[in-house]
């Protein structure tokens, strides 16, 4: 998959964040989870966030592979 990626779109997939009102809403979550306290909807909506996160990783580990063999 990394093949594919050129070397501009590499980097600009090393630099995505999440906007602050999305990661307000993750560490909301987060904590509640770590408490215990997470009603089912909301359950599903942080896993199916982790989960996002999770690929959103491996996506940017794929690309920083691609620009170290392109020498960027």
């Amino acid at each position: 998959m990394a093949d594919c990626l050129t070397p501009d779109v590499a980097k600009r997939l090393t630099e995505l964040r999440l906007n602050p009102t999305t990661q307000a809403r993750i560490d909301e979550l987060a904590g509640q989870a770590n408490e215990g306290l997470l009603p089912p909807a909301e359950r599903a909506e942080y896993a199916d966030i982790v989960e996002g996160l999770d690929f959103l990783g491996i996506l940017k580990a794929k690309a920083r592979s691609a620009m170290a063999r392109s020498g960027r």
